[in-house]
Parts: structure tokens; sequence; C-alpha cells
């Protein structure tokens, strides 16, 4: 499924105060014992100087990798509230290409795109500009993007992925977990389809692939 971005900021990486130099004092010419490559201090050829000054501003131990804690520090919504931890990992199972646990800057470089392309969705079907998504606006969206849902299955999505508001009761859905809640209904409509191999709506599974469809939802 493919997403266009309608322009617009809604939520996002959060603003980052300085970093501090690397690059430590070396001992003046002499002899240098052997150890870990430094990381490097300037963007790689070709990089974008400004999303490089980002990316080392959300690492923040100078490994030359970001980590999940480091990426939710430096994600937030509109309204400030941190990432959900589960949307974080999802983004780095996303771009994490080799499977390192971290992504590097070629895979900060996609996410950042990524990212940027969901805030403009989000702008988009956000209509009231409440810097959240209700249940007509998670229906219309879902509809736009090809997606058909139940009654009853919106309100489950609504009650799943709404933050809870101070009263108990729930609250609209944050950019965040829109994100993550238009890619599980993604994921798993393709994998439903994967397994519909007679295309009438109807598939039969065993207990193992059910629960592997189930746990492999992010």
């Amino acid at each position: 499924m493919a997403y266009n971005a309608y322009g617009g900021q809604q939520g996002g990486y959060g603003q980052q105060g300085g970093y501090s130099g690397g690059g430590g004092g070396g001992s003046g010419g002499g002899y240098q014992p052997g150890g870990f490559a430094a990381v490097p201090q300037g963007p790689p050829p070709g990089a974008d100087p400004q999303l490089w000054s980002w990316f080392s501003a959300v690492d923040s131990d100078r490994s030359g990798a970001i980590s999940p804690p480091e990426l939710q520090q430096a994600l937030v919504n509109g309204d400030w509230s941190p990432f959900d931890l589960d949307t974080v990992k999802l983004l780095m199972s996303i771009f994490d290409s080799d499977r390192s646990g971290h992504i590097g800057f070629n895979e900060f470089v996609g996410l950042w795109k990524y990212v940027k392309d969901w805030q403009g969705i989000f702008r988009h079907f956000d209509q009231d500009r409440s810097g959240s998504i209700d249940g007509n606006e998670l229906e219309n969206a879902l509809s736009q993007f090809g997606y058909k849902l139940s009654p009853e299955l919106l309100h489950l999505l609504q009650s799943k992925y709404a933050s809870i508001g101070r009263a108990g009761g729930p609250n609209g859905i944050t950019f965040d977990r829109f994100v993550r809640c238009c890619v599980v209904i993604k994921n798993l409509t393709e994998t439903f389809q994967r397994l519909d191999t007679n295309r009438n709506g109807v598939i039969q599974l065993n207990y193992d692939t059910f629960m592997k469809v189930i746990l492999s939802a992010p």
C-alpha cells in the first residue's frame, strides 16, 4: 500500500539540544594504540548535513548507531508526549535492514522520510486539528487506504490504540499510535491475502499458523 504525504507537520522528531563535539585530545603525534575506529565526526560523502546533525544528536552515546531508547527520546507527538515504545520498535524493525538492533545513518535517512510522510498523512486526516484521530477520522483514513472494516472492528481499533484520558476514558489516537494502527492493519491484511489462496475471503488456519500470524503483528 503506497502512502502519499499531504504536507504539514504533526508529531515527529523532538527538538534536540546541542550535542557535545566528538574527538578526544590526542597525544601530539606520538604512538597511538589500536582499538575501535573513531566515530566519524562529519557527514558521509553526499549526506545531507542537516540529517547528519539530527542523527548525531539522537546518537547520544556516540556509538555511530541509534538504539531504541535513543530513538524514543528523539520522537515526540504533536502534544510533546513521547512516542509509544511499541511504535519505536516497529519503526526500528522496518528500517533495521541488517537486523543489528540499531539503525545506522543510511537507515536513519529512510526512517526520517517515512516519519515525514506519515506526518502529512496524519495532518490530512486530523480534520478537526485536535492533534489526535477520533473514530470517524480513523474510519475515513482506513477507508481511503482501501480497508473497509466493520463498525465492531473500528471500535476495537479505537479502544486498542487510543490514549487514556484523565477521566479514564479513551482520548483520540496520537500520531505514533496512528502509524502503528495503520501498519498493523496493512500487515495483517496482506498476511490474510497471502493465505486466502482461493480469493473467497475465507481461510483455514491451524493453531500454529494462527499464532504465528498474531505474534508477528507489530
